[in-house]
């Protein structure tokens, strides 16, 4: 297979203005949240297949309008997943937002009226389990049969990774259970989130250890703990330990990212920080005094800067150096 040259550009559309430039080529179609290796394969088949390649994806998470009381534990944001899928060399992506109107649109009209009527098509490729639809009737076989009847190819790309398939819930359960590395090796780069740094209570700096404090959606899938980390921000990337949690030595408050950087002396205030994980080092803990939190403090950075020297910093590549 010969894969297409991407263009250097990137288009994203949010309604029907950018339309233009995203006809005639090949559509990869999915949530596309995390963009893990299953994902991945998804999105090179479409590059390999026709050109512009265009991921189509929806937001929000169809469980997060159907159940808002319970949204889905995002692997990434809108934004980040936008950055990930231009890196994996994509000319375009189209957010369909998904609202109770689409939910309605039967599979037939999906097919004709969006996928047809907006971007012509010469291939579409989704993933195994792939739905679409009212009722989630459209299936991959639905898929197959109506390119035979409007003249595009459809490619449905195999389950991913031996064993269990590869999904985005798998991968929230074991950032819920702090198993950093495994969801890493599954994802394909090391799990990351992005986010400006608030005004925390200075706590960190009164200790020795100044924090840069970032405030995560109440929902994130990331189970409260120790990591060792790597921040980058203006093309500077600094390797770091972070505590998410509550703070139960102190406040017991909302839950907050708070990453101190090794070797780092600035005002971060306001600045857009990405922040990848690299290893857990142990979960939250309540602390009797303040000597015992600063001797643990020195250990967990100790254990987080020898994560960092480790050959190739762990077990899958880094997504935010392209960032940077």
């Amino acid at each position: 297979m010969t894969i297409f040259p991407s263009t250097t550009s990137f288009t994203v559309t949010h309604g029907h203005e950018n339309d233009g430039v995203l006809k005639g080529g090949a559509l990869a179609i999915g949530n596309f949240d995390g963009v893990h290796r299953g994902h991945k394969a998804v999105l090179a088949q479409a590059r390999a297949m026709a050109h512009p390649s265009v991921a189509v994806t929806f937001e929000p998470h169809p469980r997060t309008l159907f159940r808002p009381d319970a949204p889905v534990p995002r692997l990434t944001s809108e934004a980040d997943k936008l950055r990930l899928l231009k890196r994996e060399g994509m000319d375009g992506a189209v957010i369909l937002p998904f609202d109770r109107a689409l939910a309605a649109v039967d599979a037939e009209h999906f097919v004709t009226e969006i996928l047809i009527g907006r971007f012509q098509p010469q291939a579409v490729v989704v993933g195994y389990d792939f739905h679409f639809g009212k009722d989630r009737a459209g299936s991959p076989d639905f898929l197959r049969d109506a390119g035979k009847r409007h003249g595009f190819a459809v490619e449905v790309v195999a389950p991913f990774g031996e064993g269990a398939p590869i999904s985005s819930s798998t991968i929230r359960s074991l950032l819920g259970a702090g198993e950093v590395s495994r969801a890493n090796g599954l994802l394909g780069h090391r799990w990351f989130v992005s986010g400006e740094v608030v005004h925390g209570d200075k706590r960190g700096r009164d200790l020795g250890y100044p924090t840069a404090n970032i405030v995560l959606p109440p929902e994130s899938p990331l189970a409260h703990g120790i990591y060792a980390v790597r921040a980058g921000f203006g093309g500077t990337i600094l390797g770091g330990v972070a505590s998410f949690g509550r703070r139960p030595t102190f406040d017991d408050g909302a839950p907050r990212l708070e990453v101190f950087l090794f070797d780092f002396a600035g005002d971060l205030y306001g600045k857009t920080l990405d922040i990848e994980f690299l290893g857990h080092i142990r979960g939250e803990e309540k602390f009797d005094t303040i000597e015992a939190l600063l001797a643990r403090m020195d250990l967990d950075s100790k254990i987080a800067r020898d994560m960092l020297a480790e050959p190739d910093n762990g077990d899958a590549p880094s997504a935010i150096e392209a960032f940077s």
